[in-house]
């Protein structure tokens, strides 16, 4: 039986932009993590820089740790596994379902429970 996020990472991206089968996008290490990936759906080319979308996987006991994103503004979405934020100063359990909106400038830190952690992230104006 498939997991929640196996469906969504087999499922399609679809917008006015562009349309992409999720299956056929590469996971991209992130350059600063370990254990981090990246799957960019959508990307400041895609957007004129408007906005950008990602899901983000985190292996088991990893985390992205403390960053700021000055120019951004950030949210996540949680489709599968467990862990935590900080953000302002206060740790936000993480489990499906959560969503969470990181002001742009704000220190924060992702850290993956025993299953790891997958989210959707948005940027606004666009990460990348």
């Amino acid at each position: 039986m498939k997991t929640l996020f196996d469906r969504f990472n087999a499922g399609r991206f679809t917008s006015p932009y562009c349309e992409k089968d999720l299956a056929d996008l590469a996971w991209n290490a992130h350059p600063t993590f370990e254990g981090v990936e990246l799957k960019h759906l959508l990307t400041a080319a895609d957007t004129d820089g408007e906005f950008s979308f990602h899901l983000v996987r985190i292996a088991p006991g990893k985390c992205i740790g403390e960053h700021i994103h000055a120019a951004q503004l950030e949210t996540h979405e949680v489709i599968a596994g467990s862990g935590y934020c900080v953000n302002e100063g206060v740790k936000i359990p993480y489990g499906c379902g959560v969503i969470t909106i990181l002001k742009k400038g704000t220190p924060h830190s992702v850290t993956a429970g025993d299953e790891g952690l997958y989210i959707f992230a948005k940027f606004i104006p666009a990460l990348c």
